[in-house]
């Protein structure tokens, strides 16, 4: 990942403070910081919320930056034909000139003090298109007093509210910890300052967020601390400018060859899901390596696909297998080991074999004048294609001792959770309470990239930085999903892709796929990873813009 690769940087409390000292020092005021904030919060409601009904806007009003951000908008956001009313829930300076702003231009300011039952507050709910949430800013620290509690209450009784718009972030929000009160408003957007907030992404925060939009304020890009970012949020734009092209004169070797080795008579479906990923994403040929046992059974069902079939013991692939694999490697750019593989004794020699490929050279040379000779055989180290890892084959990676030094190409690991869990040895529990600097730890100490799946997944370079995918869905949460992403990511690769740009990118469209088929059938309870696959197309059009 290579800096400013990724468009919406992802920071600590500590980190923004230190870019808004830092550019407050080069000349650019905190008065003009906010002022440029607030426009561009206006310039996204004016752009997003445009045709709204009513044109009827309610800001939230702390006594902070938030506050003030949001009653610039406000201002803008009058002089462009909105309604507008500052709802003030925590006292601001007395003449502040942005509240003396929002009544020159007409607009309606009212105090809580003047409201101790809430019912101008309901009214105004009631009435308004669109709520901006300005209250607390990122210097929020739980418990949520009483005085902001009360007023967030109210929402409560409404079963439907208006659009909510986070200024920065959901009041409530702790943006470094991800801790949350029960009474934060939902945002259905977030307007981030200059660079999203790691709390934010999360949970519970992450539930109050909504969708993520992030503006800039001014910030020079040369300021020292944006040299410390190495954090990041992956959205369409990015992955857009990633994908490989798509010539007119193409043919299937452009797009490249990959190799999928998996599959058992327990998991017969595993590899057919990669491998339909594979193509799916564009690969131009794909070949899966199988054991013959479930040949019959899964051959037929991919027509589009180089079948390879491996020896096997009991409907598991048996390490004589590698050889046959071996042979097989010609033009393979990926090669993805795991789906539905199994985790028997015969599967390890099968792994550590291939980790291990040698390739070795006969020949024969006269000694002296004599009819005499001798054989020399030469063995020399192999590279092996761009490995993807998933599945049971990253259960027994760490069997293997020190197998990541083995790798001669930077490799890709998916693990979910409990995955992650047997390949580092921490608990479950360890990994999710703090996820990202286990991933960006093993990352770097193993120098492979690794996809820690799950909501929210994170994608980690051995360079030390990390990739945020900012989207959770359920339709995720079952059975074979992971086989789908790790077929994508290897059919991105083989497509001539890094791979850490591979993993991003696959790791987005995975997540967009999930969301479009949840989508399709109006809830997420019955999506299936066959599901996921059958949105692939969809989502590379929307991002593409191609039929």
């Amino acid at each position: 990942m290579k800096k400013g690769e990724y468009m919406m940087d992802l920071v600590t409390i500590s980190q923004i403070i230190t870019l808004e000292k830092e550019a407050n020092e080069r000349g650019l005021g905190y008065d003009q910081m906010m002022m440029n904030a607030g426009s561009a919060l206006a310039e996204v409601i004016q752009r997003r919320y445009d045709h709204a009904k009513p044109r009827n806007i309610l800001g939230l009003i702390g006594s902070g930056n938030n506050g003030g951000d949001t009653l610039i908008a406000l201002s803008k956001l009058i002089e462009n034909g909105w309604r507008a009313t500052a709802y003030l829930v925590k006292k601001r300076k007395k003449n502040d000139p942005l509240v003396l702003s929002i009544i020159k231009n007409h607009g309606q300011v009212i105090s809580i003090d003047e409201d101790a039952s809430f019912d101008e507050l309901r009214e105004l709910i009631k009435k308004s298109g669109i709520i901006l949430d300005g209250i607390l800013g990122t210097g929020f620290k739980l418990p949520l007093r009483k005085a902001i509690s009360a007023p967030l209450q109210v929402f409560s009784e409404f079963d439907i509210l208006p659009e909510i718009v986070a200024v920065d972030c959901p009041s409530g929000v702790d943006c470094d910890t991800g801790e949350a009160a029960e009474e934060t408003l939902r945002a259905n957007l977030t307007v981030c300052m200059a660079a999203v907030k790691k709390g934010l992404l999360k949970f519970p925060a992450f539930k109050y967020v909504g969708e993520i939009a992030v503006v800039d304020i001014g910030l020079p890009k040369n300021l020292p601390e944006f040299m410390n970012i190495q954090a990041y949020i992956v959205d369409q734009d990015v992955v857009r400018n990633m994908l490989p092209a798509r010539p007119l004169d193409a043919h299937k070797g452009t797009f490249g060859t990959c190799m999928i080795v998996g599959g058992s008579t327990n998991y017969c479906g595993a590899v057919l899901l990669s491998a339909k990923s594979a193509y799916c994403i564009g690969a131009g040929l794909v070949r899966a390596a199988i054991p013959g046992a479930i040949f019959d059974a899964i051959a037929g069902q991919l027509p589009e696909c180089t079948w390879i079939v491996l020896p096997h013991s009991m409907g598991v692939i048996n390490s004589s297998a590698s050889a046959v694999i071996q042979e097989n490697l010609d033009r393979v750019k990926a090669l993805l080991i795991g789906p539905g593989v199994g985790q028997e004794k015969e599967t390890m020699e099968l792994l550590k074999d291939l980790l291990r490929f040698r390739e070795t050279n006969t020949r024969k040379t006269a000694i002296g004048f004599s009819n005499q000779s001798k054989i020399i055989e030469k063995t020399k180290r192999v590279d092996l294609p761009t490995l993807v890892f998933d599945a049971d084959a990253l259960k027994l990676l760490p069997k293997i001792k020190n197998w990541y030094q083995m790798l001669t190409k930077v490799a890709v690991l998916t693990p979910h959770p409990g995955e992650m869990a047997v390949l580092t040895g921490l608990s479950i529990d360890e990994i999710q309470g703090d996820r990202e600097s286990i991933v960006k730890k093993f990352a770097v100490e193993w120098g492979h990239v690794v996809v820690l799946k799950g909501a929210v997944t994170i994608i980690a370079s051995p360079d030390g930085k990390t990739a945020f995918i900012p989207i959770a869905t359920p339709a995720l949460a079952s059975a074979g999903t992971g086989d789908v992403l790790s077929g994508m990511i290897t059919g991105l690769i083989a497509q001539g892709m890094k791979a850490i740009d591979a993993s991003v990118a696959g790791a987005w469209l995975h997540a967009q796929a999930g969301l479009a088929a949840a989508n399709k059938q109006g809830q997420t309870i019955s999506v299936t990873a066959s599901d996921v696959i059958g949105q692939i197309p969809f989502v590379l059009k929307n991002i593409t813009g191609t039929n």
